[in-house]
């Protein structure tokens, strides 16, 4: 579908483009197959697509051979989307608020993120991708440059914070791609990037202490000019996060930003182990 079949759907059927949805259509044929060559898409795939919008990536995966369940928020575009592509025996089409979605299921082993997601929810999406019982294997996703650069920061960078440390928890930065602003329907007033995280061969943490990282890494960047230790403090004894921090080569002046992945991680896991005494 190029931009003036889109534009022809849209104006037949008076559907005015929503902004509080985040609806920006990507319509270049050549970023859409870029996306699928980064993603590594094949016959065998199970494919996750949130936002399909009018349906050219879904279109485009499809071709590959993949599974596809593709769901979207906006009822108006289920109609042109089933009229395209409905009847495709690999496509499975479902009218929903995404987000709820990915927080109520639980279990994605197997699947593979592909998305050009929705700028207003990508975030907690991947957000919960990332922590869910069972995450994807490979997330894909078309997003805000900005939130892409946090998603691929590391410590000591303006741009590294919650959101780098909660995906990157589970899920390795690969690459980034830009992807220019006259690619989509209507043109996004910011600029945007194709971004792919793996997931990691080795869980860094245990499930079971993914609570205690989630609300460690919360609160230490809650001031994040603020020393780390006076934050936890409104969790933690003083004492035994003096000697968490120190076992983990944390000065008790060092602050969150400054706190790499893999600190975080052994915090968490000394701060647990005081809890089980």
């Amino acid at each position: 579908m190029n931009l003036t079949q889109m534009r022809q759907v849209l104006e037949s059927r008076g559907i005015h483009l929503t902004k509080s949805l985040g609806q920006n259509f990507l319509h270049d044929t050549n970023q859409l197959r870029r996306i699928v060559e980064l993603a590594e898409v094949g016959p065998n795939d199970r494919i996750l697509e949130i936002g399909p919008g009018l349906g050219p990536l879904t279109e485009a995966l499809l071709e590959t051979g993949a599974e596809v369940l593709a769901i979207e928020k906006d009822g108006r575009l289920l109609d042109p989307l089933r009229e395209r592509l409905g009847r495709h025996p690999r496509l499975t089409l479902e009218h929903a608020d995404a987000l709820q979605t990915v927080t109520e299921r639980r279990n994605w082993g197997g699947w593979k993120l592909v998305a050009n997601l929705p700028y207003s929810v990508a975030s907690p999406i991947l957000v919960e991708l990332a922590l869910a019982e069972q995450p994807p294997e490979r997330l894909v996703a078309t997003l805000q440059w900005e939130v892409a650069r946090r998603l691929m920061a590391r410590e000591g960078t303006d741009d590294y914070g919650v959101l780098t440390l909660l995906v990157q928890l589970r899920f390795l930065p690969v690459t980034l791609l830009r992807v220019p602003a006259n690619c989509f329907f209507p043109a996004p007033d910011v600029e945007s990037g194709c971004l792919r995280l793996d997931r990691r061969e080795t869980d860094l943490l245990a499930p079971e202490l993914h609570a205690s990282f989630v609300g460690i890494v919360k609160r230490a960047f809650s001031q994040r000019r603020k020393m780390m230790i006076k934050l936890l403090r409104a969790d933690w004894d003083g004492a035994v996060l003096e000697r968490a921090m120190a076992a983990t080569g944390l000065a008790v002046t060092t602050r969150a930003e400054a706190v790499s992945l893999e600190q975080f991680g052994r915090l968490t896991e000394r701060l647990a182990a005081t809890l089980d005494r």
